[in-house]
């Protein structure tokens, strides 16, 4: 499949005309649920990101679409065809994808290989109450599928799905049966076509009464009961038949194996000639040390079915969400060939490749590969490539790990670049002082760096948007975060759930990383003789995270004493480490931390919000309020880092801080429905202020505030789905000039950029609660900054985009920022960033404005 280059035009175009935007980049974590991933016959990987679903492309490592329509969170996907319906897959251009939900939704989606195009197929009707927590189907024919959904509710729903390819228009689903399996639910399903039946399937069930039920029927859906299969001790957490397999001199076998949380997995046999006679002597003669415990019989159409224990695979040490046989290859035009090979996955951080040993049939753990890093919390699922190159594992932080065979004769797993991202809503975002890089901090207590990585390699400049670096692991949700003046500006503030704002500077291993992403020498790079810190450990049972210095001339003792912390106060030690690529997960998580330099203490209760003048030298902060006493503003001085200002005039929580572009005065927006305005001027002791302006500026709770770069307006958006446009006036008072059309949704986040100085025009970027943005042009009004009242004209305002929903958040969006590009030409393309709700964090460019 070739979706559309990552920064290629992918949104919708102005209501007047000309501009467009397209997707730079998307990060996103992996929700943390077991059937959530599902890898393509097209081979993409779609997985759910909260409401969204997500498509990534293993082969460029980033995610290429996220797809919305659901309500709640997206708890499993399944592609049709799957990976098994090796007959289906050739020359097939159209591919369908389901996704189900934790509200019972399942939805379709239509994915276009061909032309690299993806489209809301429909809506599956309502018969889950509960969340859907498995998908399993096969095709049974060109155009026919037919698949199973489990709920929560108890319930196991047989549908069918006809798609007719010379069809327009979208696929036909129908619901066939439904099957109550009573009060203990089912988790996991697999569905199969049995050999020499003409069409008959069999669909496994497991979930929390330890068993594997087995239920047969036909192409109308009606399955009926035939046998279950005892012998775990613990939920059944995965299913997956193989494809009919030739043993011997046998008729055509089919295999089940199942995974537990008894740490164990059993490989079932199910033999249709087991019964005859004719064949059971001749069996009995062969057994061997791999024989098989029998099982009970079940029938189907005409034929018995004899069910045996295969195999018992104990290795694992923890539960096993995960098991999949390896899928299969087309052998002719009309046979497939099973490889007999199994691949686990564990909450122990491992993944085991299991095959038969070949002189005496034992099944063996031939490959083991994972994450031994203490921070990592165990895998809930693991996938094959379709050409079983590649295996794929997602984890409990929300993380992907892909292993790829490199080997040539011999095998060699190695691990391979995949998407990351947050897995808990991105809460605060902002670009690095000089651009190069984007900074943002989630509820999933951890603060990433994601960039574009410049690569070589290949003909051509190419770049792709990575994680590079996961600055801060805390022990708090973070709320909040902003850049401030340090050495190579490599500095940030970040506010969480707790009362204190912690600073962190860039380690020597960072400034270093970054060089090799962006491709760029500096001249300064002998500045980095200057930076005594390599990285950072983090204490076991603390917050902070210590210095690890490096060995220059200009260390000192106490740095030297500092680089042996005490071992029973940390975990493994960090190893800073210079990438020349970029790092994958296990090293994000551990290697890439910066080190605590300050601790900014005198809030009484969370933080909600932190800005800093455009300077970076003052720090502005507000924590989460019910009374005036405690929604007070402080202002921090970068350096001495002392408290130098307490604002007052909030009565519940300041949602949002900005200084102007000239740092004159702080703007500030609460939950109490009123702005403030405050006058600043940096002194030799601090900072002097005093209150401008407050007034009730809403109906509802103020979300976002922004200001004019090139002049004292402003704009505030509401929960009362309203923009409106301030100015400052004569320093002395605020005068409201235009409320902009009303919205679809609560107005959660905006960003003004400017894009002529001489008319005051400018593009005002707008969030909403249901994460759609919009931009709209703005300009005249006020065209200068000066106090005066003169050179003022009427400010005019039109909505010049409207980005389409599949670039947009599924979520509320928490922050937008602009960052210009590198050009010096005002009419050049603007980057514009999101977070949100989602999970998600977002880079567009907004073009031909």
């Amino acid at each position: 499949m070739s979706p559309p280059a990552a920064g290629g035009l992918a949104g919708a175009r102005g209501e007047g005309g000309g501009a467009g935007v397209g997707r730079v980049f998307v990060g996103a974590g992996c929700n943390r649920v077991v059937n959530n991933v599902s890898w393509g016959a097209c081979g993409l990987v779609a997985f759910g990101a909260q409401n969204a679903v997500a498509l990534f492309s293993p082969l460029r490592g980033e995610i290429v679409t996220t797809l919305p329509g659901h309500k709640a969170t997206v708890n499993c996907t399944l592609w049709l065809p799957t990976k098994k319906d090796v007959l289906q897959i050739r020359s097939r251009e159209r591919h369908y994808l389901l996704s189900g939900s934790s509200d019972g939704i399942i939805m379709a989606w239509k994915i276009d290989s061909g032309k690299g195009e993806w489209t809301h197929a429909l809506q599956l009707p309502m018969m889950h109450k509960k969340g859907v927590t498995c998908l399993a189907g096969r095709m049974v024919s060109d155009t026919v599928s037919i698949f199973a959904s489990t709920s929560s509710d108890g319930t196991v729903v047989i549908w069918k799905m006809e798609d007719e390819p010379t069809s327009v228009g979208s696929c036909e689903v129908s619901c066939l049966h439904s099957i109550s399996v009573g009060p203990k639910p089912m988790v996991s399903l697999s569905l199969a076509v049995l050999p020499g039946q003409g069409g008959h399937l069999i669909l496994a069930m497991g979930g929390l009464d330890h068993k594997v039920h087995i239920y047969c029927g036909d192409q109308s859906g009606k399955f009926i009961k035939a046998c279950q299969l005892k012998g775990h001790s613990d939920w059944i957490r995965s299913l997956d038949f193989s494809l009919p397999v030739m043993m011997g001199s046998e008729e055509h076998s089919l295999f089940l194996v199942s995974s537990s949380q008894d740490r164990t997995i059993r490989i079932w046999k199910m033999n249709s000639d087991a019964v005859s006679s004719a064949h059971t002597t001749s069996r009995k003669e062969d057994i061997g040390i791999a024989s098989y415990i029998e099982g009970p019989l079940f029938v189907s159409g005409n034929t018995h079915y004899q069910v045996s224990l295969e195999s018992l695979l104990v290795g694992h040490e923890d539960w096993v969400y995960s098991v999949e046989w390896q899928p299969p290859t087309l052998l002719t035009d009309d046979e497939a060939h099973q490889p007999m090979s199994i691949l686990s996955a564990s909450m122990d951080k491992m993944m085991m490749i299991w095959k038969p040993e070949k002189n005496t049939g034992l099944w063996i753990n031939s490959v083991t590969v994972g994450e031994l890093s203490h921070s990592a919390l165990g895998f809930y699922g693991g996938h094959w490539q379709p050409d079983g190159k590649s295996i794929l594992a997602h984890g409990y932080g929300g993380s992907f790990h892909m292993w790829r065979d490199v080997g040539l004769g011999s095998e060699n797993w190695q691990p391979q670049i995949v998407p990351s991202g947050h897995f808990a809503p991105v809460s605060d975002l902002t670009w690095s002082r000089s651009g190069e890089y984007l900074l943002s901090v989630s509820h999933d207590q951890t603060t990433r760096i994601f960039a574009p990585w410049r690569s070589q390699v290949s003909p051509g400049d190419v770049t792709c948007w990575r994680e590079i670096a996961r600055p801060q692991i805390h022990g708090h949700d973070i709320n909040c975060v902003a850049f401030i003046q340090g050495t190579g500006n490599h500095r940030f503030v970040s506010g969480a759930d707790e009362k204190v704002s912690r600073v962190f500077e860039a380690p020597l291993s960072f400034l270093k990383t970054l060089q090799h992403a962006t491709l760029l020498k500096t001249d300064n790079s002998g500045d980095f003789d200057n930076v005594q810190v390599l990285g950072a450990n983090m204490s076991a049972l603390g917050l902070s995270q210590k210095p690890i210095y490096t060995h220059g001339p200009r260390e000192t003792q106490s740095s030297i004493s500092n680089d042996r912390p005490d071992s029973m106060e940390t975990i493994p030690d960090a190893v800073p480490t210079v990438f020349t690529e970029p790092p994958v997960e296990d090293q994000l998580a551990w290697n890439t931390l910066w080190p605590e330099t300050h601790k900014l203490y005198g809030h009484g209760n969370e933080l909600f919000s932190i800005c800093c003048d455009h300077e970076g030298k003052i720090i502005a902060s507000s924590c989460k309020a019910q009374s005036a006493p405690v929604a007070e503003i402080w202002l921090w001085e970068v350096g001495t880092w002392k408290a130098v200002g307490r604002l007052q005039s909030h009565n519940l929580t300041v949602t949002q801080m900005e200084f102007s572009r000239d740092n004159a005065f702080l703007l500030s927006v609460s939950r109490d429905r009123h702005l403030s305005v405050f006058s600043i001027r940096k002194t030799d002791d601090g900072a002097e202020h005093h209150l401008v302006a407050k007034l009730e500026a809403h109906k509802r709770i103020i979300w976002a505030c922004s200001w004019n770069p090139f002049s004292y307006e402003f704009a505030t958006g509401s929960r009362d789905k309203t923009v409106k446009i301030w100015c400052v006036q004569d320093s002395s008072s605020v005068k409201l000039l235009v409320t902009l059309p009303q919205f679809h949704d609560s107005v959660t986040a905006l960003a003004w950029t400017g894009r002529d100085r001489a008319s005051n025009a400018g593009i005002l970027a707008i969030g909403m609660d249901n994460g759609m943005i919009e931009l709209w042009n703005i300009s005249g009004g006020r065209a200068s900054t000066d106090s005066s009242g003169s050179g003022s004209s009427p400010l005019s305002f039109a909505c010049m985009l409207r980005f389409d929903p599949l670039l947009c958040h599924v979520s509320t969006v928490h922050c937008l920022r602009w960052q210009k590009s590198d050009s010096s030409d005002e009419k050049s393309a603007l980057q514009l960033a999101s977070c949100g709700a989602d999970h998600c964090v977002r880079v567009f460019e907004v073009r031909d404005i």
